[in-house]
């Protein structure tokens, strides 16, 4: 396996060796689980998949080529480009992730988030540098997903150290290897709620969920046994939710409450729906006169 330094100097070597154009990479960042490499050379970012699977195969990781922030359109400008683009008909929301060099359309039909088949995504991206990105509209705005959209697309350089930051512990070089998994139940054994299994291998500790008992009425009944493995908890490396129940993610805020500095994990729809569903938890526990954690 590749340490990241050792992936670096791979990219780098094939840029300069099987590339016969100029590449003009600016930088090669890590970004979270993937290896970006921004260009300022239209055609390498418009014209990638071929250069992508090659390095894929190469250093056998997910590897992304964004434009660099130089030859992209202003979001200004590229917002007003992009509606000459699209036809009249398709009414959709823009949003820019600068982090990423996306431009996010939010479309509200279900044959308008088809776009992407019809081309009009490879002319946004070569007339704008921004790389598309076709989401549904959701049903019904409200603050929870504009808060949200607020935190991924608000601020840039914050996100962007924390993806980097991220990579760099998901690229650090293996000191032990591979090596036996231990498997902790810290609830969610035999039971329905409080869900929280503890994943250790030599090298990392994973936490696959971190739920409440929402019927529970005292600390053991309500959360994970937490505090039985409190130094390992505050050593994390990452935590994955599966999905969006409280039984699985209402005990979340509490390890950042504790100091977890960490990423996690989960499919984009259960970032929004575990933010509503916790803020929810919370509103309804006070109107019942009960604690709310």
């Amino acid at each position: 396996m590749l340490t990241g330094d050792q992936m670096r100097n791979e990219v780098v070597k094939y840029f300069l060796t099987s590339v016969p154009r100029d590449a003009a990479v600016t930088r090669i960042e890590y970004e979270g689980t993937k290896l970006a490499i921004y260009t300022k050379n239209p055609d390498l970012f418009l014209e990638q998949n071929q250069i992508t699977r090659d390095l894929v195969n190469l250093i056998k990781k997910r590897v992304v080529i964004r434009s660099d922030p130089s030859i992209r359109l202003p979001p200004e400008e590229a917002e007003k480009k992009i509606r000459e683009i699209l036809p009249p008909e398709v009414g959709v929301q823009i949003y820019f992730d600068e982090t990423l060099g996306e431009v996010i359309l939010e479309a509200g039909r279900p044959e308008d988030v088809s776009l992407q088949a019809e081309g009009i995504s490879q002319q946004i991206a070569k007339e704008t540098r921004w790389k598309p990105r076709i989401l549904r509209a959701p049903a019904m705005e409200s603050r929870y997903i504009q808060a949200v959209r607020q935190f991924l697309y608000g601020s840039p350089e914050d996100r962007a150290n924390i993806l980097r930051d991220v990579g760099e512990r998901i690229f650090r070089t293996p000191v032990l290897g591979l090596g036996d998994v231990r498997i902790t139940v810290l609830g969610g054994g035999q039971q329905v709620g409080k869900s929280a299994f503890l994943l250790e291998t030599s090298e990392s500790r994973v936490l696959i969920d971190c739920g409440i008992s929402p019927g529970g009425r005292s600390g053991l009944n309500q959360f994970p046994r937490i505090d039985t493995r409190v130094t390992e908890m505050l050593n994390l490396d990452a935590v994955v939710i599966s999905h969006a129940h409280l039984d699985h993610c209402g005990f979340l805020p509490y390890l950042f409450k504790y100091d977890y500095d960490g990423p996690v994990f989960c499919l984009e729809p259960t970032a929004t729906l575990m933010m509503m569903l916790q803020l929810d938890y919370i509103d309804v526990t006070g109107k019942e006169g009960a604690f709310a954690p």
